[in-house]
């Protein structure tokens, strides 16, 4: 099995050229956009995902980023899903009602990549860890109360030295996923610093979850449950243990964060209000809630 090595500096002139090396020889199916940094790279790629412009400060795409996007060989028509026929649309047409940034962030090896992979694909990667290099991000379209809702999730590097990078990140999303490392007690005192960046650079309304990953490996826990929750009542943000390889409570997480974001995007006159830290707590005490078997 050939493993993908990333140079320690993404902004090494060697960089884009050894990546290129590596994957020339990939499906068809899989494009590479190219150029001098500035010309529009990431724009262009949001533009074609989402049919929309992020307008703001210029921030630079540090390593790699993607998306997918299901499509067939006529335009404008939606591609089949589950045996249906294929549906058509106009170009310009949209598979979701509303949209939503989310950002996982922590220290590194805590567990965020994996706990994407397990929410987007259903599948945990159980192979040697490595970093994430910079911003990564992937789209999955969840639906809550009948409401379509298209969360963008943003996978951040946890080393110091991308955290300049990742501030950028923080002013227009709508929702963080701040996880630590159960079995790593460095990672789980780091998170009022991470705390305060959190308040330092995002929006002052921004959803806040706390999640203990690998809550699987019990035998090597070093973090109670009962310290997770009195530091998240501390900061008043919705608190669960989480494991991004049996799926524990993951889809949960990214399921009650649609549902603010839902809640928040138009709440009609007869619509209950919504706490997401109630809706944590009663789930999470459903028997056998929200792992994947």
């Amino acid at each position: 099995m050939e493993v993908l090595s990333l140079p320690d500096s993404p902004h090494s002139d060697t960089f884009p050229v050894y990546f290129l090396r590596r994957h020339l020889s990939l499906p068809l199916v899989q494009t590479i956009l190219v150029g001098d940094s500035g010309v529009g790279k990431t724009s262009l790629l949001v533009q074609f995902d989402q049919g929309k412009f992020i307008p703001g400060s210029f921030s630079a795409t540090v390593g790699i980023g993607f998306t997918s996007r299901d499509m067939t060989g006529t335009p404008g028509a939606a591609a089949a899903r589950d045996g249906e026929a294929p549906e058509r649309s106009s170009p310009c047409s949209l598979s979701y009602d509303l949209t939503g940034k989310v950002m996982l962030l922590g220290d590194s090896g805590v567990g965020k990549t994996c706990f994407l992979i397990q929410f987007k694909d259903g599948a945990f990667l159980s192979r040697t860890f490595i970093a994430t290099v910079g911003i990564d991000f992937r789209n999955k379209v969840v639906t809550v109360d009948g409401v379509r809702v298209k969360l963008q999730i943003w996978d951040t590097a946890g080393q110091e030295r991308f955290r300049s990078v990742t501030h950028a990140y923080y002013r227009d999303a709508q929702a963080l996923l701040l996880l630590y490392d159960i079995t790593n007690k460095s990672s789980f005192d780091n998170i009022r610093a991470w705390l305060t960046e959190i308040h330092e650079y995002a929006q002052r309304d921004v959803v806040i979850m706390l999640l203990g990953n690998k809550a699987d490996v019990s035998s090597e826990r070093v973090i109670r449950s009962e310290d997770g929750e009195m530091l998240a009542r501390e900061y008043g943000v919705p608190f669960m243990e989480t494991s991004a390889k049996t799926g524990m409570n993951v889809e949960l997480a990214f399921l009650a964060i649609a549902k603010e974001l839902k809640y928040r995007a138009g709440r009609q006159a007869n619509e209950p209000s919504f706490q997401i830290r109630d809706y944590v707590e009663s789930q999470k005490k459903r028997p056998g809630c929200c792992s994947f078997v």
